[in-house]
């Protein structure tokens, strides 16, 4: 979408929306690990809820940060309004909430998380659209 409303790509820009999807990949990801990882040590399945340990929620929170900081970075290097930055802190904002729900890693809290994701999606989304200019 953003190549074919811009008529290009610029190759930065480009690798910094990807790396910042990929970080929110991992965060939604281990959330989603977090909800099977007895049954997925059973079986032997490597999950990165499994790989990070204890440290899984402390690196959900990373992940959304650095996420949210590529997202800052390209918002003022496009020079996006306002509307654009109150959609990453209404997403901040639900990623808060998702730490919330993870910090005992019940599994159905954390199942919760993975879905709230929708809303952290969304909350970029609405950002993103409230910056275009019809």
């Amino acid at each position: 979408a953003y190549a074919a409303q811009t008529h290009l790509l610029p190759p930065l820009e480009g690798w910094a929306l990807f790396v910042a999807n990929l970080f929110w990949t991992v965060a939604y990801d281990t959330e989603y690990a977090l909800a099977d990882r007895a049954d997925d040590i059973k079986i032997g399945v490597k999950s990165a809820a499994i790989l990070f340990g204890r440290f899984a929620p402390l690196m959900v929170a990373l992940s959304h940060a650095a996420s949210l900081t590529l997202l800052i970075m390209i918002g003022a290097g496009r020079g996006l309004g306002v509307g654009y930055y109150a959609g990453l802190i209404a997403a901040a904002a639900f990623a808060v909430y998702q730490q919330y729900l993870i910090r005992t890693q019940d599994p159905q809290q954390c199942i919760n998380a993975f879905l709230n994701n929708n809303w952290f999606g969304a909350s970029i989304f609405l950002g993103l659209f409230s910056a275009f200019k019809f």
